[in-house]
């Protein structure tokens, strides 16, 4: 079936995870570009405020404080979605902290649900590199983003075979500078912090923007994503051998774990909302080359992708230099 996606500034989107890193950095993109939004997330008061910077800029904004772990919650927002637009053109799952999995199981359903009784649309998980490819110390982080994109499959599927005019997308970003570390439970003796290289979250945000209009199975964000996933299928073992090298290491700053340290995997915490980014590189990479040609169509993009995966399988095999913190 042929799916035609309105432009943003036709659409009404509902984004759960809103307040926080990705999401934050796709709601406040959504907004600029004209859309009418939907926002979720466990706290109401970084809800609120984020939604009067919206509306002081001329956005309409609805928001829903729900954990999406929680199936009535999920429904909650769908149903704030009709009462306050009279329907939903695209759902993007972000949230996910302590239940990334169930939250996008949620969010899915309730977001077919809803496409299917207002004419189609697009649905957009985020999944991640590690979708493709587990992650050594982050183990159960891998297995949930496997999970999510076993499930994104399988709906697809299910959706195609239901005939409806849906989108079905899986974005999977690299290591991205939101404040993910710090959010996470840690139970090493250092801070944790991503691998290089780090990108800007503004790019993933121009991604799902980019898929809420332009019906794709999988995006990429980062050469490095592509180049993870394409080692993990053709030479797994090798992987093995680089990840064992570096990422350990790469995944633990110089900075000591406090024992005072607070995360964001029961409860939100309050003076961590708010935040697009989370300071884990000095320089984290504003544009990327092979995420750009991902939105080109035809043998040209068939091209380009092919140079630009060369490039970054290249950088993902250098040394990267070792990371001083500030105390």
């Amino acid at each position: 079936m042929s799916i035609k996606l309105k432009p943003l500034n036709e659409q009404v989107i509902v984004l759960t995870g809103a307040t926080s890193g990705i999401g934050l950095a796709t709601a406040r993109a959504a907004a600029e570009a004209g859309a009418r939004l939907v926002l979720a997330a466990r706290d109401g008061d970084a809800l609120d405020t984020l939604a009067h910077e919206m509306r002081q800029r001329g956005a309409e904004v609805a928001t829903v404080s729900a954990d999406v772990g929680v199936a009535a919650d999920v429904a909650r927002i769908g149903q704030a979605a009709v009462d306050k637009f009279g329907r939903v053109d695209t759902w993007i799952n972000d949230a996910g902290v302590s239940v990334f999995f169930w939250g996008v199981v949620n969010g899915s359903l309730e977001a077919v649900r809803l496409l299917k009784a207002h004419g189609g649309g697009a649905l957009i998980n985020i999944g991640s590199e590690a979708s493709d490819r587990s992650i050594p110390l982050q183990g159960t982080y891998s297995a949930s983003k496997h999970a999510v994109k076993a499930f994104t499959e399988s709906l697809r599927m299910e959706v195609e075979k239901d005939n409806a005019p849906i989108s079905v997308t899986l974005i999977k970003p690299a290591a991205i500078d939101t404040p993910f570390a710090q959010h996470a439970k840690n139970y090493m003796k250092q801070e944790p912090t991503l691998p290089p290289p780090v990108y800007a979250p503004e790019l993933v945000a121009k991604t799902i923007l980019y898929a809420a209009e332009n019906p794709e199975r999988d995006l990429f964000v980062g050469g490095r994503a592509k180049a993870i996933s394409m080692g993990a299928q053709l030479v797994p073992r090798v992987l093995d051998k680089v990840m064992n090298a570096t990422v350990f290491r790469q995944q633990q700053s110089d900075k000591p774990s406090s024992p005072n340290r607070r995360d964001a995997l029961h409860d939100p915490v309050p003076e961590q909302e708010l935040r697009q980014r989370g300071n884990l590189s000095p320089n984290p990479a504003e544009n990327n080359l092979y995420t750009s040609l991902q939105f080109h169509s035809g043998a040209t993009k068939t091209v380009l992708l092919g140079g630009a995966l060369l490039a970054a399988a290249w950088a993902f095999t250098r040394k990267p230099k070792r990371k001083v913190w500030p105390a």
